[in-house]
């Protein structure tokens, strides 16, 4: 798998994992580990990493403490120009706060939500929304990546709201991140927007199909520990593999499934590590217990993954 980074302004190429944040004894990011698993990814082949999306359980943090994982990220070796943020906070003005620092470190881009603590505002106010945040960094060379997961959040983004910001910054919008685990619904979106704005699908089973209309890649949560399979799922997916990665995936996720799925991802790193360390999570999450953790365990371990292969 050859890493590459992007394909002019229609986004980024390749795997860029939603990762895993580590947490030290006292649930403080822990800066050393993070930076040494983003480093791992990268030297596997990942195009970038992506920090403090869903799977990173981004919203747990603090803007301080954002901030300063970004800088440490960089600071222990990880080239800014690999990294994605996910800058999505309740209140715009933080979200502008953390999507100018990163801009200003020279990240590759910001992975953006609508605001999601109020339900069932318009579009007209999402809209506005993402221009206070577009305008207010200013008119730097940069790249904005619209966050789709109302399953999470509760707010959807509209096909209007994703054309007018098109139509108004085009420069600037450069994909979007449907994790809807909706593949009608992704493939509309691929069907209406691209290739102006580049499709990517969090669900990693529809991969395969994105890749033939164009999408250059994948942020994933799986790819914290399958960096290659989801790579060949999406850029190779008419490779005769793929329909073999496809199932060890649906695989994963059944395993995944009985559990929540942030502790479930981090007791798999933790079997993986032999590193009990990566079970902690930020509340409101619940970590997995000892004994459910290495009852899974033994799940991972018949699952087999070749850090090598996969």
């Amino acid at each position: 798998m050859t890493p590459s980074l992007t394909n002019s302004r229609n986004g980024f190429q390749g795997i860029w994992p939603a990762m895993l944040t580590p947490l030290d004894a006292q649930l403080n990011i822990d800066h050393p580990k993070l930076a040494a698993h983003a480093l791992s990814l990268i030297h596997a082949g990942c195009g970038g990493v992506t920090i403090f999306g869903t799977t990173g359980e981004g919203p747990s943090f603090s803007s301080a403490e954002r901030k300063q994982a970004v800088e440490q990220l960089i600071a222990n070796g990880v080239p800014a120009e690999r990294i994605m943020v996910s800058t999505s906070c309740t209140a715009v003005t933080e979200t502008l706060e953390l999507t100018r620092h990163a801009v200003d470190l020279g990240v590759h881009g910001c992975l953006v939500l609508p605001p999601f603590f109020f339900k069932g505002v318009s579009d007209e106010g999402i809209l506005n929304a993402y221009i206070q945040v577009i305008e207010g960094v200013g008119p730097k060379d940069w790249r904005l990546y619209l966050y789709h997961i109302p399953q999470v959040i509760g707010v959807n983004l509209s096909h209007g709201v994703i054309a007018e910001l098109l139509q108004r910054y085009p420069s600037i919008i450069a994909g979007i991140k449907d994790s809807s685990c909706d593949r009608a619904h992704s493939v509309a979106l691929a069907q209406a927007f691209m290739p102006a704005l580049t499709v990517y699908v969090g669900y990693e089973p529809d991969l395969p199909t994105l890749g033939p209309m164009g999408s250059t890649g994948a942020i994933s949560g799986l790819a914290n520990f399958l960096p290659r399979t989801v790579h060949r799922m999406v850029l190779e997916s008419t490779a005769p593999g793929t329909a073999h990665d496809t199932q060890r995936v649906h695989t994963m996720l059944g395993l995944l499934q009985p559990h929540a799925l942030m502790p479930a991802l981090k007791s798999v790193m933790a079997t993986l590590h032999n590193d009990p360390s990566w079970l902690r999570v930020r509340p409101p999450l619940v970590a997995m217990t000892t004994e459910a953790h290495a009852a899974f365990a033994q799940h991972v371990q018949q699952f087999k993954i070749d850090t090598a292969r996969e």
